[in-house]
């Protein structure tokens, strides 16, 4: 099943490209991978949530909002190659925005982990990162990146 009828399947439309916020564009191909920028979780080119993980903003709410971020950084690489060229997620990078403390960063960046896994099936399992930060642009909670091979 190609990713996009997966899409359909799952009841989800790609959302337009998230404006850069600087200079930057929001996806690079190098040979046959392709490197996001990272992504906020935007929607209709308005943050979802602010505020620091842990404090104002929970656990569970960060991972829906990392799952939106992901959602975001496939769309960047269906505008730069389609997203049907994608044969694989190779690496994730996540940013959690922490009140001082939080240690909970993997289970954060597991809504985009999740997310991909439910999309491309076996070939969404991925390396990662999860790092916690002091702060992210616009006072988001997250942040994704993602490397992937296409064909």
């Amino acid at each position: 099943m190609s990713v996009s009828a997966r899409l359909a399947e799952l009841g989800l439309e790609l959302p337009a490209v998230a404006a850069p916020l600087a200079a930057y564009v929001p996806a690079v191909r190098t040979g046959n991978l392709v490197f996001t920028a990272g992504q906020l979780p935007m929607v209709d080119g308005k943050l979802v949530r602010t505020g620091k993980v842990g404090a104002a903003v929970t656990p569970e709410q960060a991972a829906e909002l990392a799952r939106i971020a992901a959602f975001n950084a496939l769309a960047a690489v269906d505008a730069l190659v389609g997203l049907d060229a994608v044969t694989r997620v190779v690496k994730v990078v996540g940013f959690v925005a922490s009140a001082p403390g939080f240690t909970g960063q993997p289970a954060v960046i597991n809504g985009a982990s999740t997310f991909l896994g439910e999309v491309f099936g076996e070939s969404g399992a991925h390396a990662r990162s999860a790092v916690g930060v002091s702060e992210l642009p616009l006072d988001s909670p997250v942040e994704v990146e993602l490397v992937v091979e296409i064909a």
